[in-house]
């Protein structure tokens, strides 16, 4: 350990854990030491513990003492240091001091290194001038004249460090595997939900087995939820997720809940060119094709028969379990409401009736 040169790399096990000291394993009876904030996040916790192995960077012996580091930055940043860690692909920890053309100037102890705009981040900042004053973490691309020269990016160390992310999650998740997840932001299309530090999409039609309309009424941002990994794209770095999936099929024993003849009240959920669809409870939609509206001929729009969120009687005419399809149409005159009860004793020249004729009528 005493041939151990400024910046070099080792890795080695966490002996104990002290107030602001972090004791490391070297040879025999020997220990080095460790500044403690260098294991904690930005909320305070500890990310290693005794008994731990973890990668450090050889400071300097003073006193008597080794000190390690995991990046190289502030005042221990000598310039020997620096061409080390560009030598040795070391982090280096700088402060972006102010905005320069085409980037910022970062301060790497006394040196200063140039990051430009492309390099700082994975993704474009709206307003650059927010990076000013934070102290951030640099791979070191380009070393030149003596260290006169210096160019840095933040990019490489954190597409690094995502990669190697993505490496451990391969080996701990998998398709059909439950996991747990807190939304970090909605879209229209679905949310994007954080789980082990990778953001997932739960698309909108995964949520739940009836239709969302609107998913800021059923999702919030930082609600924690369970959810089961529907694909997994590592090629695209893409994971699909359902919470709609770990709900019971509605489709199992639809068959025995809505005989064929039998009737039901449903509510109108979609109208197309086509006809309508009824929900007879959440997930279970059935359609009442446009031939069943038709009344006179003269209006076959089913758009102008009727609305979503109208109440109906519906007959079921077919179900399909399989392909999740049940057939309806309007149930008899008796079993529809007083409005349409009206309408149809004062039209009882024919068979043939049409429920949203009397609504009709009202309009005209």
């Amino acid at each position: 350990m005493d041939k151990l040169q400024p910046g070099q790399q080792i890795e080695t096990e966490i002996v104990s854990i002290s107030g602001d000291s972090v004791f490391l394993q070297l040879s025999g009876k020997s220990e080095g030491i460790l500044d403690t904030a260098e294991i904690m996040d930005k909320d305070g916790k500890f990310t290693a513990k005794e008994g731990d192995v973890i990668k450090v960077f050889f400071l300097q012996a003073k006193n008597g003492e080794m000190r390690f580091t995991t990046r190289i930055g502030g005042e221990k940043a000598e310039p020997s240091m620096i061409e080390n860690a560009y030598h040795n692909r070391i982090p280096v920890e700088g402060v972006v001091e102010k905005e320069i053309k085409g980037g910022y100037e970062i301060k790497l102890g006394g040196a200063r290194a140039f990051c430009p705009y492309s390099q700082m981040g994975l993704k474009k900042s709206e307003n650059a001038a927010e990076q000013i004053g934070k102290k951030l973490s640099f791979r070191i691309t380009e070393y030149k004249n003596g260290g006169r020269n210096i160019l840095v990016s933040q990019r490489a160390l954190m597409e690094e460090a995502r990669s190697d992310q993505i490496e451990k999650l391969k080996g701990t998740l998998a398709k059909g595997q439950k996991v747990t997840g807190t939304i970090v932001s909605i879209q229209e299309y679905g949310a994007f939900v954080d789980i082990g530090g990778f953001q997932a999409l739960l698309p909108v039609s995964e949520i739940g087995r009836s239709r969302v309309e609107d998913i800021n009424a059923v999702l919030t941002v930082g609600q924690e939820i369970e959810a089961e990994i529907l694909k997994i794209d590592w090629k695209t770095e893409r994971i699909s997720l359902s919470t709609k999936a770990l709900l019971a099929d509605p489709w199992e024993g639809a068959k025995d809940r809505y005989p064929l003849d039998s009737r039901h009240e449903g509510t109108v959920v979609r109208v197309t060119d086509f006809g309508a669809f009824v929900s007879l409870e959440s997930g279970v939609d059935g359609l009442i094709h446009i031939s069943e509206l038709k009344g006179d001929g003269t209006r076959d729009n089913p758009r102008e028969k009727l609305a979503v969120g109208q109440k109906l009687k519906v007959q079921i005419m077919e179900v399909n379990e399989d392909k999740k399809r049940i057939s309806l149409k309007t149930a008899s005159a008796a079993d529809q409401d007083s409005d349409t009860r009206k309408y149809l004793d004062n039209n009882r020249d024919t068979d043939t009736y049409n429920p949203f004729a009397a609504l009709l009528s009202k309009k005209k």
